[in-house]
């Protein structure tokens, strides 16, 4: 017999980032909850992303709607897509809730309106900021800051290859199988210190898209298939 796969979260996953992971992941197989600030919000954006794979002739997903809190209590991982002003106040909402589990912070540390321009906090990076938050008894996996809303909301592959960063090498592993259910190539990164490369790239990104009218991403380059 197969093992169950894991129950995701999205906590601030209303927006066009979290939908588009709830999309891909719920595509996969995978029970997906997606959570807001406030429960109609997120059955909001359930309720239409139901209908929209229903449109496209996805069958059989799995997708529900939470306040933050109840969706971090229900699921085995967590993946929290905040901006950078909310990142702190909803970690201590749920930090009792992700014990023992793992969270993918997709949090960047812009500061508008200067969102092209590297601006890294003095913790140095989004991702140690939630690690030290949320503590040992939670595996803090950074990820999916260089992966374009855009793109993930398509239904075709991502041509798009995700760095992921965090202390414990198992969780990376986890969270990777995760990038590859989305569709694109994941790589081990290092520590979560190492997230300080991967979120201020991101102000590289934007700049890259203003300038030439595209959704650029990275890829990884000098491997072997």
């Amino acid at each position: 017999m197969s093992e169950a796969l894991p129950v995701i979260a999205i906590l601030g996953g209303t927006g066009d980032l979290g939908t588009g992971l709830a999309r891909r992941w719920a595509q996969a197989g995978y029970q997906v909850i997606i959570g807001s600030r406030t429960a109609d919000k997120a059955e909001t954006a359930a309720a239409d992303l139901r209908g929209i794979m229903n449109e496209r002739g996805i069958e059989g997903v799995n997708v529900q709607a939470m306040e933050n809190l109840a969706a971090a209590e229900a699921a085995d991982i967590c993946a929290m897509t905040v901006p950078f002003a909310h990142q702190q106040g909803t970690l201590e909402l749920v930090k009792d809730a992700l014990k023992g589990k793992i969270l993918i912070d997709v949090t960047v540390p812009l500061v508008p309106p200067k969102v092209a321009r590297v601006q890294l906090p003095e913790q140095g990076s989004a991702g140690q900021i939630a690690q030290n938050i949320l503590g040992e008894e939670v595996n803090v996996v950074s990820a999916f800051q260089n992966v374009a809303a855009h793109h993930l909301q398509e239904g075709q592959g991502l041509n798009c290859d995700v760095i992921v960063c965090g202390d414990k090498k198992a969780a990376r592993a986890a969270v990777i199988s995760l990038v590859e259910a989305a569709g694109m190539r994941g790589f081990h990164g290092g520590s979560i210190a190492n997230s300080a490369a991967t979120e201020a790239l991101t102000s590289v990104l934007i700049f890259i898209n203003k300038q030439y009218g595209c959704h650029a991403g990275i890829s990884i380059t000098g491997l072997e298939d």
